[in-house]
């Protein structure tokens, strides 16, 4: 036996060619059989199965409905060897008016909702088809298709329905295959309809053409879709992207108050998901000014209404929602539909021709079928009248005959008759010898005569068959057609622009250490005299105390630096609003910090100019300038602003010129002033160069800006027990960077560490913060002019404790000061100590900056 088996040769296969020809069965079959519709009737098998199996229980709209479980099981025993749930789970679809624009399965029962919710079990639900679902199977019984076996051998199924409805546009479809998807969107039959009538009076016409009668998609759940570029790609290459919105109106309430209602929701949205979604994002303070959140859809259709708070502007939360949630989405149309039993990627136009030219030959057969039967009918009544005209020879013939087979051949034989007639002459009943019966006889082979010329007409002349189909497809148009549900939008979905909406006031950024943030307009804050006890800015716990605090305008950017060195950046208006005694909210809520980070400083910029530099000063006297421009672009995760050593933390940003000189102020009050072209131009993760030699203990608390030439300047500096004084600028020599420097402010255990320094000019405001949370506004003016070693005078009258953490300049003439500067003007950067409040000493007051 081993001997036979060692003289046997085996073929040989290669495993390669093998697996590459079972894995392209394989796919061909998921894209032929399953996943791909066909670009004839619009249907992937399962739903042509579904509706045949339908069709043979004559489960039609006009009969009673049937449980759905008896289709399911019907259409598995059959034709589809697939699971019942899938099954299932398609003839759900079909019955869905959310799902298909044209419900081709009339429902009756729970077949789910637009808010996930799955359908009752098949045994709970019944079907029938619907009216439309009608027109796919007319003529079936005609020959119009070709029938193929069951997957057993036993039956016979449609490879295609002979429908007059051009579904593959009408109620789109969704799928993927092996390597390639499909995705149709669906459109208004009434449209598509007029678009075919375009085709056939003119088969040359463009896509252009089509596209004024096709207007876009027509999506059942409406909203608004963007016919622009993506649809225009879309509609010619057959790949392309449009924009899809839902619609919201703003409804008016009692005692001024106004709310927002969401009516339409775009195309294969969950709509319970995005109510979810909406409030994740009122939580997390993504979106503001609402007040609350419900959903009140019913039968009548979607109803979500978004209750806003007084003051708040509309348009913004709608930008919001359309910006944050699935409200407005993208729609990827990729019109690939299986052409010939093969994938095809269909324009507007080869996909309306597929239709078209399926219709011609659906009709063409029809034709052929109908003649047949015609032809077959007049012979046999041709037969019929010439017995009726000699009846009483034919009754003689029939009687003198033996037999039915002798009576037939006599008739054949004397009348030259075929066998098919002689037989219906010996079959035809005595009442048809009467005088209406012989009358109605000779009507219906007339009629019969001039159907057989119609239709030898339709077959022979193209005109008279385009004429068909154009009867055809306007009955179809004016039987189901229903106007358009989406409306399409030839402008861009742009956004609104927030910033048109909201004036570019001033307003205060208020940023606790703890880091709760607001934004409060400049009005709230009235102007006081020198020495005054200042009115409450916010309220805040034992433990916190403002840190930050800015004027600038709505429409600036805020450039947001941590201790870390990380940059992160907002819009001004985007910082929610609160009241002058507000907390704000939590800077968590808005910028994604790392465990142990914090902000320690904020800029105001408007435009990122590539000429113009940011100044970064470390808390170890590190200076490093770079392009505003590397700034520009910022992640949502934030970007590395500038490299740090270990033990140092960035202190303050500033904008600056190259024809600019920088002064370094210290702790101690030592101050150091170089001009700004010592420090080289350096790249955005880059560590810098040494700003000033700190003796021991001293650190850096403010950078300081000033032109090269300015006399009109001086410098104000602030110490932790509200003493201050002006100097003038020309008595800060200019010196060579990483010096010691020289004395700027005389400190004393009666004035404390200097906190903090800026420039100021005659007709400006000066805005200061304690750490009792009070702020005290006063004129420059109010403020004597004194040298670099003097201690200063007493600017505000403190709580016993407490201790100047921050203040900012304010223009008196209606400009706001610090952190503002637009880089591209080139005004000034004055300065604030908001740098210096992590770097006071124990002794003043003030904390050291660790969480």
């Amino acid at each position: 036996m081993s001997e036979q088996n060692s003289g046997t040769q085996q073929p040989q296969v290669s495993i390669e060619k093998e697996l590459r020809k079972s894995y392209l069965e394989y796919s061909l079959s998921v894209i032929i059989g399953r996943a791909i519709p066909d670009a004839r009737d619009g249907l992937k098998p399962v739903h042509r199965r579904i509706m045949y199996a339908q069709y043979e229980l004559a489960n039609s709209y006009n009969r009673p409905h049937k449980k759905s479980a008896r289709i399911v099981g019907d259409v598995i025993g059959k034709y589809h060897p697939h699971g019942d749930s899938a099954v299932y789970d398609a003839l759900v679809r079909l019955a869905q008016d959310f799902s298909m624009r044209d419900p081709l399965v009339d429902g009756q029962g729970n077949f789910g909702s637009i808010d996930g919710d799955a359908a009752a079990a098949m045994r709970y639900t019944e079907v029938r088809m619907s009216r439309l679902a009608g027109e796919f199977l007319a003529d079936i019984d005609k020959e119009t298709v070709d029938f193929r076996p069951n997957y057993d051998n036993t039956l016979q199924e449609p490879s295609v329905l002979p429908t007059k409805v051009p579904n593959l546009l009408l109620n789109g479809s969704s799928g993927i295959a092996v390597g390639m998807a499909t995705n149709i969107p669906p459109h208004n039959l009434g449209e598509l309809c007029d678009a075919l009538q375009m085709l056939l009076d003119d088969p040359q016409c463009t896509i252009s053409d089509l596209m004024d009668v096709v207007k876009g998609p027509d999506f059942p759940t409406r909203g608004f879709v963007y016919a622009g570029k993506g649809l225009s790609d879309a509609y010619h290459t057959g790949r392309g992207t449009v924009k899809v919105r839902g619609r919201l109106e703003v409804e008016e309430r009692k005692k001024g108050l106004q709310a927002i209602v969401i009516r339409e929701i775009p195309f294969g949205l969950n709509k319970s998901s995005l109510v979810e979604k909406i409030a994740g994002l009122v939580n997390e303070h993504k979106i503001d000014g609402i007040s609350d959140l419900r959903d009140e859809s019913d039968r009548k259709g979607i109803r979500v209404v978004i209750d806003l708070k007084r003051g708040t502007i509309p348009d913004i939360v709608i930008n919001s929602l359309y910006k944050y949630t699935p409200l407005e989405t993208s729609f990827g149309i990729n019109m690939l539909a299986v052409v010939d039993n093969r994938p095809v990627l269909l324009n507007l136009k080869t996909a309306l021709s597929c239709f078209v030219d399926h219709r011609r030959e659906v009709v063409i057969r029809r034709t052929r079928y109908d003649l047949q039967k015609a032809e077959a009918r007049a012979h046999i009544l041709e037969g019929l009248r010439i017995a009726i005209d000699h009846i009483d020879e034919v009754v003689a013939l029939i009687r003198a005959s033996a037999s039915p087979d002798e009576a037939r051949a006599g008739l054949m034989r004397r009348f030259e008759l075929t066998e098919v007639q002689a037989r219906a002459i010996l079959d035809m009943r005595l009442q048809r010898l009467t005088g209406l019966q012989r009358e109605e006889l000779m009507a219906e082979y007339r009629e019969l005569l001039e159907k057989i010329e119609f239709f030898k007409s339709v077959l022979e002349n193209p005109e008279v068959l385009r004429s068909e189909l154009k009867r055809e497809i306007r009955e179809i148009r004016e039987t189901f057609a229903t106007p358009r549900r989406t409306e399409v939008l030839t402008d861009a979905l742009g956004g609104i622009d927030i910033e048109d909406l909201i004036p570019d006031e001033e307003v205060v950024i208020t940023l606790s250490r703890r880091g709760y943030m607001k934004r409060t307009s400049l009005e709230n804050y009235q102007q006081q005299k020198r020495g005054g006890k200042g009115i409450a800015a916010l309220h805040t716990s034992d433990d916190d105390y403002v840190q930050e605090f800015l004027t600038t305008t709505n429409h600036q950017y805020l450039c947001l630096f941590t201790n870390k060195g990380r940059m992160h950046q907002l819009k001004v208006h985007q910082v929610p609003e609160g009241s002058r005694t507000a907390k704000g909210v939590h800077i968590n809520n808005l910028l994604p910090l790392e465990e142990g980070e914090w902000v320690t400083t904020v800029l105001a910029v408007r435009e990122f100019a590539e000429d113009k530099y940011f100044l970064f000063v470390t808390r170890r006297g590190m200076v490093k300038r770079s392009s505003a421009s590397l700034y520009a672009r910022c992640r949502k995760s934030g970007l590395m602003a500038v490299g740090l050593r270990e033990d140092d933390e960035l202190v303050v940003v500033r904008p600056i010129r190259e024809d600019s000189h920088i002064v370094l102020a210290t702790a101690d009050g030592y101050s150091i002033r170089f001009a700004c072209k010592d420090v080289r131009p350096m790249g955005r993760v880059a560590t810098g160069v040494k700003g000033i030699a700190l003796r021991r203990q001293d650190v850096v608390v403010a950078g300081v800006i000033l032109k090269e030439n300015d006399q009109t300047t001086e410098i104000m500096s602030i110490s932790a027990n509200g003493f201050g004084k002006r100097t003038r600028v020309d008595l800060y020599r200019l010196q060579s960077r990483g010096g010691k420097g020289i004395i700027n402010f005389k400190v004393t255990s009666k004035t404390g560490p200097v906190v903090g320094a800026m420039p100021v000019r005659d007709n400006d405001g000066l805005i200061m913060l304690t750490s009792a949370n009070k702020v005290v506004r006063i004129s420059v003016d109010d403020v004597r002019s004194k040298g670099r070693a003097t201690m200063g005078v007493m600017l505000v009258r403190l709580d016993e404790g407490a201790h100047v953490v921050g203040f900012d300049r304010v223009d008196e003439g209606g400009q706001t000061g610090s952190r503002m500067d637009d880089l591209e003007e080139g005004d000034d950067a004055p300065e604030s100590a908001a740098a210096a409040r992590e770097s006071a000493p124990a002794e003043a007051g003030a904390d050291d900056g660790n969480e």
